[in-house]
């Protein structure tokens, strides 16, 4: 068994290098909530409760809009179904108890889920909760610290889309991903999913060309390893 702390602080800093693509991402969220109306208090308090970027930026911008309850929590929803897909896929690694498998659910996120698949595999008796929780958290602590400086400086920041923030996740995700490419299924199972969730970007909203693209590449996967299998 993986001793805990010392996985949990070797995931710690595996996320570390994310940091500076996290925190002007983290600030620009609390600068568009207190725009949208939202005080330091409520900016905050989602950060630490919600914990998933583009669910909090759609919220915000829901709340200025003075959209309904039902409409902000649809968005979210669909926005974070491909969380559902991660869970999956970590419940066949790592070996969690149920309260265990609560916590990692909670503080998971995009970035943290590709570190812990790429880095899991060189730990010591292999991926474990400890090294997965540690990269969650590592993420979790400097979004809320980023969150709170900019819900406090956000009048003097300038507006968010000055800040060039649309450009951090597509870079951060391409370098999750590149790591993951070690075969052809892998990469075939990449292009489909990106090319699929291109042409569907061009007639529905994005939260469901996120699940709609996540689902297909994922049964596509399955359906490549399952016919190696077989043959």
């Amino acid at each position: 068994m993986t001793p805990f702390w010392p996985a949990f602080w070797r995931g710690f800093r595996a996320l570390v290098p994310l940091w500076l693509g996290v925190i002007p991402f983290a600030v620009a969220y609390a600068v568009t909530a207190r725009a949208a109306g939202l005080s330091v208090r409520e900016t905050q308090l989602m950060s630490l409760t919600v914990f998933a970027g583009a669910s909090q930026f759609a919220a915000a911008g829901l709340f200025a809009g003075s959209a309904s309850a039902w409409g902000i929590v649809a968005t979210t929803f669909l926005l974070n179904a491909r969380h559902v897909l991660y869970g999956l896929s970590l419940a066949r690694q790592v070996p969690l108890t149920r309260p265990q498998r609560v916590l990692a659910a909670q503080f998971l996120t995009d970035e943290a889920y590709g570190v812990a698949v790429v880095n899991g595999v060189r730990e010591p008796g292999g991926l474990s909760f400890g090294f997965l929780l540690g990269a969650e958290l590592s993420l979790y602590a400097v979004w809320n610290v980023a969150t709170f400086a900019g819900a406090l400086a956000g009048g003097v920041l300038p507006d968010p889309a000055a800040l060039g923030v649309g450009v951090i996740f597509p870079l951060a995700f391409l370098g999750l991903l590149v790591p993951l490419l070690i075969d052809r299924k892998a990469v075939l199972v990449a292009l489909a999913s990106g090319l699929g969730a291109w042409g569907l970007a061009r007639v529905l909203p994005g939260g469901l060309v996120v699940l709609l693209a996540g689902v297909g590449g994922a049964l596509l996967g399955a359906w490549l390893v399952t016919r190696k299998e077989r043959a």
